[in-house]
């Protein structure tokens, strides 16, 4: 399991990201919209436009029992849908786990980073064996409550950052970058999902030191 620094708050663009090369993307929210049309007047997803790409929020009260990483059998319909929606596009894709600001201990996980990663590889998996998606097109991240779409001071809000983001990402965002300092990238292996889990980074104040290259 690949472990990664990030942390921060994305921006979300009024526009898709390099919309003049990811019009399809338009014509896939509306898609979306349409087959969710139930869950998402119900509250239980949003479909958005984020910094990356387009964003599928699955969010908890519809999808997951609290404190639970399964998808619910009753959510399976849903998922479906859209799984069937991204299954012939060359679209890569990242399921992001989201939590909200109160700490979790029970006999699964000892912290919201590992239930927001595991309901991200969870559903990864999904993806590649009942779907069979090609495992390179995805990838997993867990960010705990690091990145909130809504403040958790009221329950309403608190159950809006309780949920797993479905990226699809443009093609702008696909391209490989440099990695930043204190970052590691990778691709996803043939056989396994690439899993990520974003951490804060140290404080400034806490310099950084690399081993010597041999």
């Amino acid at each position: 399991m690949e472990r990664t620094a990030a942390f921060g708050h994305r921006a979300a663009p009024k526009t898709l990201p390099g919309a003049s090369e990811n019009g399809d993307l338009a014509s896939l929210r509306q898609e979306l919209e349409d087959a969710l049309a139930s869950e998402i007047k119900k509250n239980e997803v949003a479909v958005t436009v984020g910094a990356d790409g387009l964003v599928v929020s699955l969010r908890e009260i519809g999808f997951f029992d609290s404190g639970s990483a399964k998808i619910r059998e009753t959510s399976l319909s849903a998922f479906s849908r859209i799984a069937w929606l991204l299954a012939e596009r060359p679209d890569r894709v990242r399921i992001e786990g989201h939590t909200d600001n109160k700490p979790i201990h029970n006999a699964q996980f000892s912290d919201n980073w590992d239930l927001s990663t595991s309901r991200a590889t969870e559903l990864v998996r999904l993806l590649i064996v009942k779907y069979e998606f090609a495992p390179e097109r995805l990838s997993a991240a867990g960010y705990a409550e690091y990145h909130p779409v809504n403040s958790n001071d009221n329950p309403e809000a608190r159950a809006q950052n309780r949920r797993v983001d479905v990226v699809i990402l443009g093609r702008t965002s696909m391209k490989r970058a440099a990695p930043s300092a204190g970052v590691a990238q990778s691709e996803a292996s043939p056989t396994t999902p690439t899993a990520v889990l974003t951490r804060p980074k140290p404080s400034p104040a806490i310099p950084e030191t690399s081993p010597p290259l041999r």
